[in-house]
């Protein structure tokens, strides 16, 4: 079983986070789980997603960050994240007055089985940012957190002038968080591969799929919608084991546009070979032992404008098998990611 993705939807208010989950919903086969935080008695936005949720779990009288010992999110997390759910990701939409500092903070360190931070998707209202949020000559905090910020609203522009809109957030997201990627949008509408896996209806609950992963060499990936950029994916493959030392130096440093990366690979250690499924989401690195053995390496770069040569000749860089076992220091840098994957 693979750890369920969390992904942490900020965003101050009125900005379009319900727009953004919405639109992801209605992916197809998708299955995600909610967790929606609205500051007040009455959880107005959870009325506002309507019939797209299987499992839904809500929140209601405060901030996530304010909640006693975090015992409110871990409890929605814990029903969210049992395995006969089948879910592909749980998604926390935070109120628009929650730190995402904090959030952030609290979805890493969950004590829930079974799930892995899945990435902070902080939602900017283009028209209205510089003037409500992004207010002093210091980047806001919230740029550090976030993974992937969505400037939406762009529509609210001309077309001449929503490239300056959009490159005005990226120079002030770069200032506090090099690593961030941030993409435009209208109502929301991101391709959700940027996001999460949808799998496939034939693959056995909770598995990898291994038709995802070893089957499907795509160069871009279809679009949900007509107002979104699609993301680019570049898959690369190899045969026998390789050494851990360059896997973590691609994850450490991804190539430019790279926002996911997924795979699964074959490590000899003395004289077994282990085999690891590894996530990268932003910066955010997770390595689990994998549940069985790997007929073949396989990785995927999912983001916004790769470079495909680039991307792929560090994919390929990393997957390049090795003779013999793997340094002990090979496999201790890795070995170190996966401990704190768990």
């Amino acid at each position: 079983m693979q750890a369920i993705p969390i992904i942490a939807l900020t965003g101050y208010l009125g900005a379009g986070k319900t727009s953004l989950l919405n639109h992801v919903l209605r992916s197809p086969q998708a299955r995600i789980g909610v967790v929606i935080n609205d500051f007040g008695e009455l959880n107005v936005d959870a009325m506002l997603v309507t019939g797209q949720v299987d499992e839904p779990a809500s929140i209601a009288g405060g901030c996530i960050c304010c909640l006693p010992d975090d015992g409110g999110l871990d409890d929605a997390l814990s029903k969210l994240a049992d395995p006969q759910l089948r879910l592909d990701a749980i998604m926390v939409e935070a109120s628009g007055l929650a730190d995402p500092v904090a959030i952030a903070r609290i979805i890493r360190f969950s004590g829930v089985d079974g799930v892995r931070f899945g990435g902070l998707v902080d939602v900017i209202d283009a028209a209205s940012h510089f003037d409500t949020v992004d207010v002093s000559s210091v980047a806001p905090a919230r740029y550090g957190a976030a993974s992937l910020v969505v400037v939406n609203k762009l529509d609210q522009f001309p077309q001449r002038c929503r490239p300056v809109a959009l490159e005005r957030v990226k120079h002030r997201v770069r200032e506090s968080n090099p690593h961030a990627i941030v993409l435009g949008a209208i109502g929301g509408q991101i391709d959700p591969t940027l996001l999460y896996d949808v799998a496939a209806s034939h693959d056995e609950p909770g598995q990898l799929s291994l038709r995802e992963l070893f089957v499907d060499t795509m160069t871009n990936v279809p679009a949900h919608g007509h107002n979104h950029v699609h993301a680019d994916s570049v898959t690369a493959t190899s045969n026998g084991c390789i050494d851990p030392s360059a896997l973590v130096d691609l994850l450490e440093e991804p190539p430019a546009g790279v926002y996911r990366l997924k795979g699964a690979v074959a490590v000899q250690y003395r004289a077994s070979v282990r085999t690891y499924v590894v996530h990268l989401v932003g910066t955010s690195i997770h390595i689990a032992s994998a549940p069985l053995s790997v007929p073949t390496n396989c990785l995927v770069a999912i983001g916004i404008d790769l470079d495909p040569n680039e991307v792929r000749v560090r994919l390929d860089a990393a997957l390049r098998p090795r003779a013999g076992p793997a340094p002990a220091a090979s496999v201790r840098r890795l070995q170190r990611y996966r401990r704190l994957s768990i």
